[in-house]
């Protein structure tokens, strides 16, 4: 009897930890030049600088909860969301492992690559704010499955 409940208890808890489990909160990005809110695991830690001293470059990051998301923002070649995401899939797809588009919409795309018989899954997700391009994308220092992709992308996106 007692081993039963055992196995119950933990039968239980180990699902209630497959749920994605992490509490995430909000995490506005304002401080870091970027004006925008994202939901974040609270363990996660962000790193901002600079890339060539004109793309804001803020890094949101908690290895345990397998997230990690890049943000660059930058001043826009154009206002035409469609191009900018067009500008975004053409450098996915010119990558040599790019495998398939995964799930997409109007602001961003899912995507897999494979190198041999692994897959790695990412995405891109462009907001256009005032005269800024700012665009999320996992970080490259890490292979993630398409559910933690999907979590970070859907972290992302603005809540309604």
């Amino acid at each position: 009897m007692r081993i039963g409940i055992f196995i119950t208890a933990v039968l239980l808890c180990w699902g209630c930890g497959q749920d994605g489990g992490t509490s995430f909160r909000a995490l506005d990005l304002t401080e870091y030049n970027i004006p925008v809110t994202i939901q974040a695991p609270d363990s996660a830690r962000v790193v901002a600088g600079k890339l060539s001293g004109i793309i804001e470059d803020v890094t949101v990051k908690s290895p345990a909860d397998r997230y990690a998301v890049q943000i660059l923002a930058s001043t826009a070649a154009t206002n035409d969301m469609t191009r900018l995401k067009a500008t975004e899939l053409e450098a996915v797809r010119d990558n040599r492992y790019f495998e398939r588009i995964v799930s997409e919409d109007p602001a961003g795309f899912i995507f897999e690559n494979k190198i041999d018989t692994t897959s790695a899954f990412g995405f891109r997700y462009i907001v256009y704010q005032g005269d800024r391009e700012i665009v999320f994308q996992n970080t490259f220092d890490g292979v993630y499955t398409l559910d933690e992709t999907t979590a970070m992308y859907n972290s992302v996106k603005p809540t309604e």
